[in-house]
């Protein structure tokens, strides 16, 4: 007997501006194609514009009426950053949707970004914490959802609080689960702040499960010529529907966090599966390196001295 299809609602969202990073593949495209058939004009930030319009041509084969749009973001350069901030400003239309997808995973070596931060760190985590205070007043006239992609990755490890950037021994690995906890304590403490502050923005966190994406695949400007042995028994796996998911149901539980109206702030959605790994979207129990309020407030404070940015109040 086939399996019955995962997916999820997605109610009207005429009229709502929703950006997504990593919108040009995998989960991104899929998010951004789901948002723009459900009536939101969709802003893709991307760092290849090949791919974006590749991206943008296949939405819109979908949903011929599509709003979507391309512009111009590195997340591993903290300028580009700053440029599509005032490019969205300049804009002046409020943000109702931001969903922080792009990432980058274990690169053989350790890379760097153009301002110095170990890859994964400092484009995972530092990049988008960048944009969000460059867009926060556009996400407070939209009384915006935030929701940051955090990974089952983040489940075990810790932040590297001696060497954050990892320049005395790089593990491609213990340096992504970083990235990705570091990243979750600030989507967390993000909803916290506003709360406190009354910003009106409600911030949550979720991650994807498992699936065959391009983070582990072929990927020449991260060092890696050849798909890793990982991802080729992901997509195994994944094409005879055994545990993991697709990148149309790993996406769903951002879809979920970002849309639904009963997902709320400060929580943490994924597959409901068993080990989190695939399934249907689901509220989950945070995981234990994202559950330290005083480790947040750490990670939120470093961020701002690296990044050189600063949240009102702060």
């Amino acid at each position: 007997m086939p399996r019955r299809p995962i997916d999820i609602a997605t109610p009207d969202l005429s009229g709502r501006r929703a950006v997504v990073t990593g919108a040009s593949d995998g989960m991104g495209v899929q998010l951004a194609t789901r948002l723009a058939a459900a009536g939101a004009e969709v802003v893709m930030p991307v760092r290849n514009q090949r791919k974006g319009e590749a991206a943008i041509a296949r939405i819109r084969q979908a949903t011929p009426t599509a709003k979507v749009s391309l512009r111009e973001l590195d997340l591993s350069s903290l300028s580009s950053v700053a440029a599509l901030g005032r490019t969205l400003t300049d804009e002046g239309l409020p943000i109702h949707f931001l969903i922080n997808n792009a990432g980058v995973m274990t690169p053989p070596d350790r890379q760097t970004t153009a301002d110095g931060f170990e890859l994964q760190f400092g484009t995972n985590h530092l990049g988008h914490f960048a944009l969000v205070a460059q867009v926060l007043p556009l996400l407070r006239a939209g009384g915006a959802r935030v929701t940051s992609q955090s990974s089952v990755a983040a489940r075990r490890g810790a932040i590297n609080w001696d060497d954050l950037n990892w320049e005395r021994s790089y593990d491609g690995m213990k340096a992504y689960r970083q990235s990705k906890i570091a990243f979750g304590l600030f989507g967390l403490e993000l909803d916290r702040r506003s709360r406190a502050s009354g910003w009106g923005i409600t911030s949550n966190v979720s991650h994807p499960g498992v699936a065959p994406t391009s983070l582990l695949a072929a990927r020449p400007e991260v060092g890696r010529s050849s798909d890793t042995a990982a991802y080729r028994v992901i997509n195994a796996l994944s094409r005879r529907g055994l545990l993991l998911g697709t990148p149309r149901t790993a996406m769903l539980p951002a879809l979920y966090a970002a849309t639904s109206p009963d997902a709320g702030g400060e929580l943490f959605y994924g597959p409901q599966g068993p080990g989190g790994l695939g399934g249907a979207p689901g509220q989950q129990t945070l995981y234990r390196p994202l559950r330290s309020a005083q480790e947040a407030t750490r990670i939120w404070q470093v961020s701002e001295e690296l990044t050189h940015v600063r949240f009102p109040g702060s």
